[in-house]
């Protein structure tokens, strides 16, 4: 068969003043850019465990033209299996494509952190869907298209999968100059469970590690096509098992390259694995702190007031870091039950006295799956519960508890007017840098 699996990527808000703001702001711009150019890990990874009985063509949909969407998608040929990846900002778009594959003939298997939170909807648009994992099912959608009969739902998780037995990624289908970064993955799931939270708790029931020989694979296979890359590791929270890491980062030293991931605060506590981190080539971790003051991050979590308990630690864990030469993107949430119109104030102040190397803002957003979008749903506080468009983290789709949704909006476009502005993200590079000298200076 010919599989063409698309990427529903690029970075997606519906706020149009937002999107014009962005034009003019280095640091949401940038990191618009590096959100929007990461790869499918997930279709990446199907590939790579696709008999070469098959052939196989990656692509993202901000490469297809609107002409081309109306009739043939793919690069070269008409598929005859189609698989599509999306989140829920794109879903939409998503099922416009799978729709007209269909039109065609061609079957189409979606699935995604909202397929799997809302199967019924996808069914209506794609042939089949994929709950959960894709790995477990995926040998048996390829079979059942062989056959011709496709199974409504493809159920990942019903079945047991160990990222000991994860495939290979076919990072060789991707045209790496497109890219400022490859992913990677050590870990699935996250043991904070964050009321918010739609990353792959969604998809997997428990936390999983990979072992360190297959992640090493994979570098090495990405150095092979491109020398000396940058790694995202696509992990919710990669240093839950400090031990794991200080067996993986000597090895990382030894590949020469640089890379990011998103973690919890606990890192700092831990001097040794910081300089290891370092070592090995980490130059940014990614924490979200959430709020800047203490009550909104109260029951924040399923499982327990993890944040809430090291509130007091937040400003020595960032210096701790930033010490050893790691820059920190501190991650707050605007729209959390707690707040005042003073977030505004209050995260700017923040940013300034810890001297954050770099911000990103986000407006809550209840993605569906989520324990937050339940809450939401049973108060009457969403205001278009169905509209997926809005699930951007940059857009407002429920009712603040104690600011209007003008004064959320007008504060967030105020604030990022602040915190991305030439001067003051200069300044904090340069902060960082000058913190850096003084370090070096008296080691």
């Amino acid at each position: 068969m010919k599989i063409a699996l698309i990427a529903m990527s690029g970075i997606r808000a519906c706020d149009t003043e937002l999107l014009e703001l962005g034009l003019t702001l280095p640091g949401f711009v940038e990191r618009s850019k590096q959100i929007a150019s990461l790869p499918s890990l997930g279709l990446l990874t199907l590939a790579g465990m696709t008999p070469q009985k098959h052939s196989v063509e990656y692509t993202e949909v901000a490469d297809l033209s609107v002409t081309d969407k109306m009739t043939i998608v793919t690069k070269s040929v008409t598929p005859d299996l189609v698989a599509i990846s999306s989140y829920s900002a794109q879903i939409n778009e998503a099922y416009e494509l799978a729709m007209r594959f269909r039109a065609r003939g061609i079957p189409v298997v979606i699935g995604g952190p909202h397929v799997t939170a809302l199967p019924h909807e996808a069914q209506k648009y794609a042939t089949s869907v994929i709950l959960g994992e894709g790995e477990p099912v995926w040998l048996e959608i390829l079979s059942d298209a062989e056959a011709g009969k496709l199974k409504l739902i493809y159920d990942g998780r019903k079945q047991e999968f160990d990222l000991a037995d994860a495939p290979m990624p076919a990072y060789e289908l991707l045209d790496i100059s497109k890219y400022n970064r490859i992913t990677v993955q050590t870990s699935r799931g996250c043991p904070h469970s964050c009321e918010f939270c739609a990353g792959s708790n969604l998809i997997c029931s428990h936390y999983m590690q990979k072992p360190a020989e297959k992640v090493l694979a994979e570098i090495d296979k990405i150095c092979s096509i491109w020398p000396h890359p940058f790694i995202e590791f696509a992990d919710d929270n990669s240093f839950v098992n400090k031990a794991y890491w200080k067996h993986l980062l000597p090895e990382l030293k030894q590949r020469n390259i640089k890379w990011f991931t998103e973690t919890d605060l606990s890192v700092a506590e831990d001097p040794e694995l910081l300089k290891l981190m370092r070592e090995s080539g980490c130059a940014q971790v990614l924490i979200g702190f959430e709020s800047p003051t203490l009550d909104p991050l109260d029951h924040l979590e399923l499982n327990s007031n993890w944040k809430l308990h090291r509130f007091n630690r937040y400003k020595e864990a960032i210096r701790a870091i930033q010490s050893h030469g790691i820059t920190v993107n501190g991650c707050f949430i605007i729209g959390l039950d707690g707040q005042t119109t003073s977030i505004f104030d209050d995260i700017y102040n923040f940013v300034r006295e810890t001297e954050l190397y770099e911000v990103q803002i986000t407006i809550l957003t209840p993605f569906p799956g989520t324990a937050l979008y339940e809450r939401l749903k049973k108060s009457n506080r969403l205001i278009e519960p169905a509209n997926w468009a809005k699930c951007t983290l940059f857009d407002l789709n429920f009712r603040p508890q104690n600011m209007t949704e003008q004064e959320l909006r007008t504060g967030f476009h105020r604030l990022a007017t602040k915190l991305y502005s030439d001067n003051f993200t200069q300044w904090r590079r340069n902060t960082f840098k000058q913190n850096l000298r003084s370090v070096a200076k008296c080691a």
